[in-house]
């Protein structure tokens, strides 16, 4: 995708200004246009299949969403429209709320009709981005619409004031339907309070140091940052809301000390959770806390985070970018992956990355466009960052750029079943490898049974530390009364293993498995105790980053007492790594072990079966 050309004096790091943002915008929103229905109300995306939603709700899925970048592409430039974007969005809204349908094939008598929010609950989450959108435009389009296309717009959003179908982020979308209505007067008792029921919905699944949990099932991910802070913080700013934005806005500021430090020095946000196919709209969040003056980070630190991010998407060698042949944003990650798509998902889903746009809210003369590109945390030391809320440890390297996260505290079971989610059940994730989607899992730990390896099931924090975090899960399916306390302590590029196993029949063989990586990263394995001293090499299938993935796995079998396995893992791209096991020296005695490393730090980590527990003690 030709952009515009780089500056390095001004962006050391990415070479992209504004004008990137401002060209590629406009890039992503010409080539939708040849996919609109007649009237504009719907854009009919191709693809291999639909969501489970049906094709017209699909066609409004590529409508409100594309509608919303282009929202922000004429907000950001103060009305100016060379494109002719907003006349094309305004025809769209007329057609498309003419003769509202619930469920019906996009032939017959309206075919640019939308469906309705209270037979179609996608349309739902499609109406927080028309509203949005027409927030952020009001002065230009909605107040020069006529008095019937505005009633008719006005009777299709107003449902969304309803309940959320769907307790998790959902509630949001209500409240930013209620906060354009507010805005333009329509229904303003409603629309009170809808934002009251929704934020103290929501605010029952904040945890503290700026995480919410996606619902009521320890579900963190990217949607803390681009759902669960992006609706209720703007909307305190659209709405001038002191009292809000005090509230928020430091929730806000200390998930971005987090935040920031899950991006990798390439650019990539760390491939964690689902909807992964948002890509960059994982920027939205450092974008907000510039525009509020909610953040930790530097001007010049936001824009190099948010550039890398788009340039990683969007500029890559070798043709392999998000966007196809024809320019339009892909289901996948760097090109289309079935693996990480939802049955939700229909071909536009991935133009919720919009989001990621919201930087051209700050004008061109505001320090996070004028001032020079800073270095991220990745790129700046060596770090391990303890997120105590939602069980996680951050762990980089300043000398490869490498992130990885280790996950004690995440999870997206739904029911009591074994199956799970490789994007929230890993113990371990990084910006540049897996997770793999079929065959061995990748940074795994189970027991087996005839070739076949338990899941994780849904992992409770134990606790964490300068360094660690732990937690305790039970594996699915198992024998009953079989739990597993687990330990991740990090230091540099090192990695600490270590699984209590408590319960399980004497003899019962486990496997712990390391980082599917991809060539030019080296992923090491070492057993320490517990495990045979053979270092095999299974087949893993595909992830995000490419097909024919292997991971490294160690084998070991429980004893008649609880049972402790300790291996040594390393992930890096820096050439002729040393081996991993030469990075510590590790003593075992019963359930405690000394871990000293080669700076002279040392651990000390006793692992407690009774409870389960873990706790450190530094010497």
């Amino acid at each position: 995708m030709f952009i515009a050309p780089e500056n390095r004096e001004l962006s050391p790091h990415t070479g992209w200004t504004r004008a990137h943002w401002e060209r590629s915008a406009d890039q992503l929103l010409l080539a939708v246009r040849p996919y609109a229905s007649p009237g504009r109300g719907l854009i009919n995306l191709p693809g291999d299949r639909p969501s489970w939603s049906g094709p017209r709700s699909d066609g409004l899925e590529g409508y409100a969403r594309t509608w919303l970048l282009a929202a922000l592409r004429v907000a950001g430039a103060q009305g100016e429209d060379p494109h002719g974007h907003l006349d094309r969005y305004a025809e769209g809204l007329a057609s498309g709320t003419r003769q509202p349908v619930g469920t019906g094939e996009l032939n017959g008598t309206f075919p640019d009709a939308w469906p309705l929010t209270t037979e179609v609950r996608q349309a739902v989450v499609e109406s927080a981005s028309v509203a949005l959108g027409l927030r952020l435009t009001r002065t230009w389009l909605w107040d020069k619409l006529d008095d019937r296309t505005r009633q008719r717009a006005v009777d299709w959003l107003l449902p969304a004031l309803g309940p959320s179908p769907v307790d998790n982020n959902w509630w949001l979308f209500g409240l930013t339907v209620a906060g354009f209505l507010q805005d333009a007067g329509i229904e303003t008792d409603r629309a009170a309070a809808t934002i009251e029921r929704a934020l103290e919905r929501v605010d029952q699944w904040y945890l503290g140091d700026g995480w919410y949990s996606d619902g009521p099932n320890r579900s963190f991910d990217h949607y803390n940052a681009w759902a669960l802070h992006f609706y209720p913080v703007l909307h305190a700013h659209l709405s001038d809301d002191r009292a809000l934005l005090d509230r928020y806005g430091p929730r806000l500021h200390a998930q971005l000390d987090a935040h920031t430090r899950l991006f990798g020095a390439d650019g990539a946000p760390m491939p964690y959770g689902r909807s992964l196919t948002y890509r960059f709209a994982a920027a939205a969040a450092p974008w907000l806390g510039a525009l509020t003056g909610h953040t930790p980070l530097t001007p010049g630190a936001t824009r190099r985070l948010a550039s890398g991010s788009l340039k990683y998407f969007l500029d890559r060698p070798g043709n392999r970018g998000a966007t196809d042949a024809a320019g339009l944003l892909t289901l996948g990650w760097h090109g289309p992956y079935p693996p990480v798509v939802q049955h939700y998902s229909g071909p536009a889903s991935p133009y919720w990355a919009s989001k990621g746009y919201l930087g051209l809210l700050l004008p061109p003369e505001h320090p996070v466009w004028t001032d020079v590109e800073e270095a991220l945390p990745a790129e700046t030391a060596d770090a391990v960052t303890t997120l105590r809320a939602p069980g996680l440890l951050i762990q980089s390297t300043a000398g490869d750029g490498l992130v990885r996260l280790h996950n004690h505290g995440s999870n997206n079971h739904v029911g009591g079943g074994a199956d799970e989610d490789p994007c929230y059940s890993r113990f371990a994730y990084s910006t540049v490898t897996g997770p793999t989607s079929q065959g061995v899992p990748d940074n795994h730990f189970g027991l087996m049974s005839q070739g076949a390896c338990t899941t994780r099931g849904p992992a409770v924090p134990l606790g964490g530390g300068d360094g660690w975090a732990a937690s305790l899960s039970e594996p699915r399916p198992g024998p009953p009364g079989v739990r597993i306390a687990s330990f991740t302590l990090a230091h540099g590029r090192a990695e600490l293993r270590a699984h209590l196993v408590v319960g399980a029949a004497p003899g019962t063989p486990v496997r712990q498995t390391g980082w599917a990586a991809t060539p030019g990263r080296t992923a090491q394995l070492h057993p320490v105790h517990g495990y045979a001293p053979e270092v095999r090499q299974l087949a893993a299938g595909s992830t995000l980053f490419g097909s024919g993935a292997q991971v490294a796995a160690l084998h070991g079998t429980t004893g008649a007492t609880p049972s402790l396995f300790v291996a040594l893992a390393s992930l890096t791209a820096q050439p002729d790594p040393d081996p991993v096991h030469a990075l510590a020296d590790i003593e075992v005695t019963g359930h405690t072990l000394r871990v000293a490393w080669q700076d002279g730090t040392v651990h000390r980590l006793v692992l407690d079966s009774t409870v389960p527990a873990v706790r450190t003690e530094d010497r």
